[in-house]
């Protein structure tokens, strides 16, 4: 199994609103430069953890995205599922059993396991897990920028 781009972009951004942003939002610019994720990719890879209720936004000079929820009940797993939809190792263009239909049921049932077995892997990962991760090798957690509004 391969994870995307999109992917691992998701879980980087999820995890710089987690580490960086800790209590509030934060700008996809500023996610962006932290992460060197282009920023046009950054806002549809949210639209889509936006529909998942992953994270929320908000309009306005001090607005952004934030986690929907406390970083220790997102999963990995939760990230992906929400851009992929569910982990499945078997082809799916295989719509026609072969002849011999007694192997086939058997991979496929063997790949129905191991699709299991990596969602549990991904679901044993929080974000949290991420931040103490970071905590822990000494990454300095970033303050969100100043920004100067004209009245």
């Amino acid at each position: 199994m391969k994870l995307s781009s999109k992917d691992l972009y998701a879980v980087q951004a999820i995890f710089d609103l987690a580490f960086h942003a800790e209590s509030g939002s934060a700008q996809i610019k500023d996610i962006c430069e932290r992460q060197a994720i282009p920023a046009r990719f950054l806002e549809q890879v949210f639209q889509d953890l936006r529909k998942a209720g992953i994270v929320t936004s908000k309009r306005g000079p001090r607005g952004g995205y934030h986690l929907a929820l406390p970083a220790e009940r997102i999963r990995i797993g939760d990230i992906v599922r929400a851009l992929e939809g569910p982990v499945h190792l078997w082809p799916s263009g295989r719509s026609r059993e072969p002849a011999e239909s007694s192997s086939y049921a058997v991979a496929q049932e063997v790949f129905k396991k191991l699709s299991s077995g990596v969602e549990a892997c991904l679901d044993a990962v929080t974000v949290a897990d991420m931040c103490r991760e970071a905590d822990a090798r000494g990454i300095a957690r970033r303050p969100p920028p100043a920004y100067v509004y004209a009245i």
